[in-house]
């Protein structure tokens, strides 16, 4: 994949936009294509169903989706998932499961994952972009 431009984005980063974050809007508004992984979309569902404003947190997600592309899963995905666990398990630098299988995403496609989670610095040859 790796597209000039294109980027995988972390669902604090997606959060932090959610929530009016004006930093994020030359990221978010620009010509940058944002790859959503399909755990990302699920923490996102997970905490609208839990929001306050179940409806609102909902029709953002909807309107994200129109313009971001997301990423599945697949055989490659999880062999690159295997390997990023078993080199941070080697580090000493075990990170949540589910950031790592983002992490196995942004390596798959050879794409910068934007995040505000430091221990992504661990992972070997992730490029990390601090949104």
């Amino acid at each position: 994949m790796n597209e000039v431009g294109s980027v995988l984005v972390d669902t604090n980063v997606v959060v932090a936009y959610f929530r009016g974050d004006t930093g994020l809007r030359p990221q978010f508004d620009g010509p940058t294509t944002l790859c959503l992984p399909w755990v990302v979309l699920g923490e996102l569902h997970f905490g609208a169903q839990r929001a306050q404003r179940r409806q609102e947190q909902f029709t953002y997600i909807q309107d994200l989706l129109k313009y971001a592309v997301v990423l599945f899963a697949d055989q490659e995905t999880t062999e690159v998932y295997g390997v990023v666990k078993a080199e941070l398990a080697e580090l000493g630098k075990p990170i949540p499961d589910n950031d790592l299988w983002i992490a196995a995403m942004a390596r798959q496609f050879d794409l910068p994952l934007a995040t505000r989670d430091s221990h992504f610095s661990h992972v070997p040859g992730l490029k990390t972009l601090f949104w």
